[in-house]
């Protein structure tokens, strides 16, 4: 199993229905299969998020944030990862927003060294 614990990633790619850009920063925590994190930047103002690890390293969450507008959005996610040549973890992510636009999307976050 991957340890997310202490890891920081940055938004690469995103639908143009998702809020996360290359400003938004996530810093990652993990207690045992726990895994929670906090994100802002960009149009996040704050996000939260937390969920569950995998054996194989896929993460399942929830996630919510309020961003510019002063609107609480949230959502749930699937995460598969990727190992890069240099050791960082990538992150496929598809997600769909639980809110009244009910869309889904997906995105990729990289580690930063």
């Amino acid at each position: 199993m991957i340890n997310y614990n202490g890891r920081i990633f940055v938004s690469v790619e995103n639908t143009v229905n998702g809020e996360v850009s290359s400003q938004t920063i996530f810093q990652y925590k993990q207690i045992n299969h726990i895994i929670q994190a906090t994100y802002r930047g960009g149009d996040i103002v704050q996000g939260m998020l937390i969920g569950t690890g995998k054996e194989d390293g896929c993460l399942q969450f929830r996630y919510n944030h309020v961003n510019l507008r002063n609107e609480i959005r949230g959502g749930e996610c699937i995460s598969t990862p990727e190992i890069l040549p240099d050791g960082r973890i990538r992150l496929y992510e598809r997600w769909k927003w639980l809110d009244a636009e009910n869309t889904e999307g997906s995105s990729i976050i990289e580690e930063i060294v």
